[in-house]
């Protein structure tokens, strides 16, 4: 299972070494502009897109790296989690049970948004996950008031940021009538080149335009 990690194990020996081993790539996402799209089905197109996101993530080899008690694994199944704002404008966290259908998928994330907003004290439905359990997620931010250029995302272990963070910005009109995300990866340099978040990048685009293409109208479940 781990045949085209061990072929890199040297490099992650180096960046592993290093008092912070992660890399960290913001950059304007281009993607098909989907918001439409979404209006039309009715689906948030937040909520959309994160599903795009972690469809990416498992597709990509490189992001289904882990450490594990000094060990490299493999995961196999994403948790779905973001951040949400509550009535405080306080940070919470949001998560749900993955689903494969996309329709499914948005009402898991729209009910886990609303029960977390809801919450004054923070939601701590993350320390009831396994050690191994806590490796099947990425850490996902939106920003949507602004278009950010850089960001730091923070890291309970310099050394070992084994699981991806990804945040992205506010929406704007692309090129050729595209849409437009500013987008943010860090992720264990050991695990993830530049070529890998650019692999994630095409593979994003090419999830939202699945969704698009495979659309059976308003009401229905688009699950490709």
């Amino acid at each position: 299972m781990l045949e085209k990690f061990e072929r890199r194990r040297d490099r992650f020996n180096l960046f592993n070494s290093m008092d912070s081993s992660a890399v960290n790539l913001c950059f304007p996402l281009e993607l098909p502009d989907f918001r439409p799209w979404c209006k039309e089905q009715g689906l948030a197109p937040f909520h959309v897109l994160l599903c795009a996101v972690l469809r990416a993530t498992l597709q990509v080899e490189n992001f289904r790296y882990r450490l594990l008690e000094g060990e490299v694994i493999r995961i196999d199944r994403l948790i779905p989690s973001f951040t949400v704002v509550n009535q405080h404008n306080d940070l919470n966290f949001a998560m749900f049970a993955w689903a494969d259908d996309l329709r499914e998928f948005v009402a898991r994330g729209v009910a886990a948004r609303e029960q977390a907003s809801r919450m004054t004290q923070l939601n701590a439905s993350y320390a009831t996950l396994s050690p191994r359990e806590a490796k099947e997620q990425v850490f996902i931010t939106c920003i949507p008031w602004l278009a950010f250029t850089s960001i730091q995302h923070p890291s309970a272990s310099l050394a070992q940021p084994d699981i991806p963070s990804f945040a992205w910005g506010k929406f704007r009109d692309g090129p050729h009538g595209r849409l437009e995300v500013p987008f943010s990866v860090q992720a264990h340099h050991g695990f993830v080149d530049g070529f890998h978040i650019h692999q994630l990048a095409q593979a994003i685009a090419g999830e939202i335009a699945g969704f698009m293409q495979a659309s059976p109208g308003p009401g229905g479940s688009p699950s490709a």
